[in-house]
């Protein structure tokens, strides 16, 4: 019979195995292997995602606290504010006052100068006093206040205050027929209406 050759023998610990089409080599031993990335928390140093929440934490309270101080100080300058316009307005009033009366003072003094007189002519004390009078209306008129004591002008009432009601043929219906009492300024700045008597409508 004829001898064949026979193969050498394999040994039993390594059998070899067939790989399916398709699939992979099974991974070798000596590469390393893919893994989860590891955190560096698990080196013992902080990661990015810890230090996060309290770095913004500080940030917050760092702003509030700089957002309080600029209100503390824009109320104190408020104040500070307030206070010097109220003393300004003060002093303003007080050089407004002492103008006035300043103004007053020469009408004060031809008073003294006519009750020294007073025992002369009767006639030149009336001229006297009705000259200190026009010299205060003029004084108010200067300061902002003219005087109204027209009559035969048509009734207004921004200007006149009616107290009194008369028949009057010769004046017409609605007009100012006499001033009991004068009235001083205009609009805003009046010191106080003229009192007046008005004709009657028929």
């Amino acid at each position: 019979m004829p001898t064949h050759p026979q193969e050498p023998d394999r040994p039993a610990s390594d059998p070899v195995v067939p790989v399916p089409e398709g699939a992979g080599r099974p991974p070798r031993e000596d590469l390393p292997q893919p893994g989860p990335p590891r955190s560096e928390a698990g080196n013992g140093e902080p990661g990015p995602d810890s230090a996060g929440p309290a770095r913004a934490e500080d940030e917050y309270t760092t702003a509030i606290q700089e957002l309080e101080d600029r209100w503390r100080r824009a109320l104190a300058d408020l104040d500070n504010l307030r206070k010097r316009h109220a003393r300004e307005l003060e002093r303003e009033r007080a050089v407004e006052r002492s103008r006035t009366a300043a103004a007053f003072l020469p009408v004060l003094d031809n008073l003294e100068l006519a009750l020294t007189h007073a025992g002369a002519d009767p006639g030149a004390i009336v001229e006297g006093v009705r000259a200190v009078r026009d010299q205060a209306v003029n004084v108010l008129e200067l300061l902002g206040y003219p005087r109204h004591a027209e009559t035969g002008v048509a009734f207004d009432p921004a200007l006149h205050e009616v107290v009194g009601v008369v028949q009057d043929p010769d004046a017409p219906p609605g007009t100012v027929v006499q001033v009991l009492r004068p009235g001083y300024g205009d609009g805003e700045r009046q010191l106080r209406p003229a009192a007046v008597t008005v004709a009657k409508r028929e």
